[in-house]
């Protein structure tokens, strides 16, 4: 069974690329996990962050920004 995104979890990918870029932090990975329904981001070398289906994000390490 694939998941699509929701909005919830569009509208705080957006939020959430606007913040990193805010704070001039590369992008380096976007991808959206069809089988889990997470959005994984990486950003700089260390910034992983999980956007769920509900529009709740959560650092995956704990970077200082």
């Amino acid at each position: 069974m694939i998941i699509l995104p929701t909005a919830e979890q569009a509208f705080a990918c957006v939020r959430v690329c606007q913040m990193l870029s805010n704070l001039y932090k590369d992008i380096k990975l976007f991808r959206f996990d069809d089988k889990t329904g997470q959005v994984y981001i990486l950003a700089e070398n260390d910034i992983q962050i999980i956007i769920f289906s509900n529009g709740i994000w959560d650092f995956v390490n704990d970077p200082e920004l």
